[in-house]
C-alpha cells in the first residue's frame, strides 16, 4: 500500500514537473508581472483648478490657448486625410479630417524618433537625445527579460531578440528612467508665460520625482498609472490579444486600468481610457475659459492591448481580422475625442483663438499584425524607415492660420517647443541650446524659416539617421550597413543607394559624425536588442533573405 501511494506520489511530482516545464515561460511571466501591483481604488471625480469666475480680457485679446492632441503608435495611412484610412479606407477620421482642413496640414512631418519615449522627450524639450541623454524607451520590470524569452520562440528564421544582462545590472529603477529635471519643457516655458499647464493622458518620462508632469510644469495632471483601457473581459469592451507578439503577452499580464491626479495613489478611471480622458479634457477647457491654458491630451489609443468599446465595435461593422476591427474601433475613439474637443471650444467661443495641434508620437507597430497602417512607406515603429518616423501633423489656428494650409517643408516634433513658445509670444530659455525650429512661418506664411544645414537626425544607440537636402543615410553599427536613398524620387525608401552614390553617402555620413561627436552619454543603456522586420509585419512569417534592421533598446 505504502509503495503504491509512493509510486502515486512520484508519478505526481513528476507530472507536475513536466507540466512546470512545459508551461515555464508562462509561469515565469505571471511571477514576474505580479509583482509590485498597486491597490486600485474606486473611480474619483477629478476637482479641476479653476480659473477667474469673469475674463479680464476678451479671449481675442489674451495669449492663445493651446491644445496638443498626441495619439500613440497612429499610422499615416490611418488618417483619412491622406486618401487611406483603415480597413481600406472603411473607417475614416472625420473630425481630423475637419482639423486638417480647416487650418495647416504638414505634408512631410516627422517623429522625434520611431518609439515613443524619447520622441515625446524632444517634443517637450525640442532638443535631440545627443544634449538631453533621453535615448530610450523606460520598460518595465522584467520586460526586457520576458520578451526575448517568447520572442525567440516567435520569430522562426529571424536572428535571436537578445537581453542585455549585463547592462540591466546598472539601470535605475524604472520610475527613475525619467527626462532630466535640469531640462525646460514647453510647460515650463508656458507656465512663465501665465498659462495654467495641464497634462491629461500618457507620460512615459519618469515616474518618480523630480520627472513627473508635476515636477516638470505642470499645474495638474492626470497620468495614465498604468496602460489598459478597460478591465480585461470587462462587459463594456471587446478585447484582440496578439498571440504572436510578446509585448502583448506582457502587456495583458502585467497591465492595469488605473489612473492617478497629481501623484495620487491610483484609481479606477471613470470609463474606456480614451473617453475618460477626453470628458476630463472638455472640463479642462470649462474650468480654464477665462485665463490661457495648455492642455497636453496624450492619448494611449491606438496603442497596445487592443481594446475598444462594444458600441465603436459594432459601429465600425464586419471587418476582419477581429484584431483589425477592434483596431478599427479604437481609431474611431480618438477621432470622436477630436471632434468632442472641437465643439467645446467652439461652445466656450474659444475655438478662434485655440491653437490645436494633432500628432502621432512614431508611426504604427508591425506587432499588431496590421499591414498597410503606414503604406506607402516602408517600415514601422521600433525602426528609422518612413513607416516608423511619417507621422500626421495638423495645426488649426483660426485667428492667424488660413484653412487649406499645406507645408511641404519637412518638419519634425523636435520643433513642437519653439514653435508653441512663438504662439504664445513666450522667450525662449536663457542658455539653453534649442535644436528645434519655430515652424509657425510655415503655417501662417509670415517670417522666415530656415533649418541648420537642412538637417534632421534620429538615432537609437548605434542606428544613427540623418535627412538633409531630400537625402537620407540610415546607419546601423551593429549590422555594419547602409540605406542611403533620394527621398525626392524615392519617398517610399525602395532603391539602396549606398553603394552606387559614395559621395552623397560620404557627405550625409559627415552630418551624422559631426552631430554625434560631442554628444551626450545616454542617461541609462539598452538591456535589449531586437530583429525588426522592414516590410512585413509580426504576423508574417520570416522570408529568408528580407530585411531587417537591430533595434536597441
Amino acid at each position: 500500500m505504502l509503495r503504491k501511494i509512493l509510486t502515486g506520489l512520484a508519478v505526481l511530482i513528476i507530472g507536475a514537473g513536466a507540466l512546470a516545464f512545459f508551461n515555464r515561460k508562462e509561469i515565469i511571466l505571471y511571477l514576474v508581472t505580479r509583482s509590485e501591483r498597486p491597490e486600485i481604488a474606486p473611480n474619483r471625480p477629478i476637482l479641476w483648478m479653476k480659473g477667474p469666475e469673469t475674463a479680464a480680457q476678451p479671449p481675442a485679446e489674451r495669449p492663445p490657448n493651446i491644445i496638443f492632441i498626441l495619439a500613440d503608435d497612429l499610422g499615416i495611412n490611418d488618417i483619412s486625410t491622406f486618401g487611406g484610412g483603415v480597413a481600406g479606407g472603411r473607417v475614416p477620421t472625420p473630425n481630423i479630417d475637419r482639423l486638417a482642413a480647416d487650418g495647416a496640414l504638414f505634408s512631410t512631418a516627422y517623429s522625434g524618433t520611431g518609439t515613443c519615449a524619447p520622441s515625446r522627450a524632444m517634443l517637450m524639450t525640442g532638443r535631440y537625445p545627443t544634449r538631453t541623454g533621453f535615448e530610450y524607451t523606460p520598460t518595465p520590470p522584467g520586460m526586457s527579460r520576458i520578451v526575448p524569452m517568447f520572442a525567440n520562440d516567435m520569430r522562426t528564421g529571424l536572428p535571436p531578440t537578445e537581453h542585455v544582462k549585463e547592462n540591466e545590472k546598472i539601470m535605475p529603477p524604472f520610475a527613475e528612467q525619467g527626462l532630466p529635471s535640469e531640462e525646460v519643457t514647453i510647460a515650463e516655458v508656458l507656465k512663465a508665460r501665465g498659462y495654467h499647464t495641464v497634462h491629461i493622458g500618457k507620460w512615459h518620462l519618469g515616474n518618480a520625482s523630480p520627472f513627473k508632469p508635476n515636477d516638470q510644469g505642470f499645474d495638474e495632471s492626470l497620468d495614465m498609472a498604468s496602460g489598459m483601457f478597460l478591465p480585461p473581459g470587462d462587459p463594456r469592451g471587446v478585447d484582440a490579444r496578439l498571440d504572436f507578439d510578446p509585448i502583448d503577452k506582457f502587456l495583458w499580464a502585467r497591465m492595469q486600468f488605473a489612473a492617478s491626479y497629481n501623484g495620487s495613489d491610483w484609481f479606477e478611471p471613470g470609463g474606456y481610457l480614451t473617453d475618460y480622458w477626453t470628458d476630463e479634457s472638455l472640463k479642462v477647457i470649462e474650468a480654464n475659459r477665462n485665463r490661457p491654458f495648455f492642455l497636453y491630451l496624450a492619448h494611449w489609443g491606438v496603442h497596445t492591448p487592443l481594446q475598444a468599446t462594444k458600441e465603436d465595435y459594432e459601429a465600425v461593422g464586419d471587418i476582419e481580422p477581429h484584431r483589425l476591427r477592434v483596431y478599427a474601433a479604437m481609431l474611431r475613439a480618438v477621432d470622436r475625442s477630436v471632434g468632442r474637443i472641437m465643439e467645446k471650444l467652439e461652445e466656450e467661443g474659444l475655438a478662434d483663438n485655440t491653437i490645436i495641434v494633432f500628432s502621432s508620437d512614431n508611426g504604427a507597430a508591425g506587432y499588431i499584425g496590421i499591414p498597410e497602417v503606414n503604406a506607402p512607406y516602408r517600415g514601422w515603429k521600433i525602426t528609422l524607415f518612413e513607416g516608423g518616423i511619417r507621422v500626421p501633423l495638423f495645426m488649426k489656428w483660426p485667428a492667424a492660420i488660413q484653412p487649406g494650409t499645406v507645408v511641404d517643408e519637412p518638419v519634425a516634433h523636435v520643433d513642437m517647443m519653439p514653435t508653441l513658445a512663438a504662439v504664445a509670444g513666450a522667450p525662449l530659455p536663457a542658455g539653453v541650446e534649442i535644436d528645434g525650429q519655430n515652424i509657425l512661418p510655415l503655417a501662417t506664411g509670415n517670417g522666415e524659416f530656415a533649418r541648420p544645414g537642412d538637417a534632421i537626425f534620429w538615432s537609437s544607440g548605434y542606428y544613427r539617421v540623418v535627412r538633409a537636402g531630400g537625402w537620407k543615410l540610415q546607419v546601423n553599427g551593429r549590422q555594419n550597413k547602409s540605406w542611403l536613398f533620394d527621398l525626392k524620387s524615392d519617398p517610399t525608401e525602395q532603391t539602396n543607394l549606398a553603394a552606387s552614390e559614395p559621395e552623397k553617402l560620404a557627405e550625409l555620413q559627415a552630418l551624422i559624425d559631426a552631430h554625434w561627436k560631442d554628444a551626450r552619454q545616454p542617461l541609462y543603456p539598452y538591456t535589449i536588442e531586437s530583429p525588426i522586420k522592414i516590410d512585413h509585419t509580426l504576423a508574417d512569417p520570416y522570408v529568408e533573405g528580407e530585411e531587417y534592421i537591430y533595434w536597441p533598446n
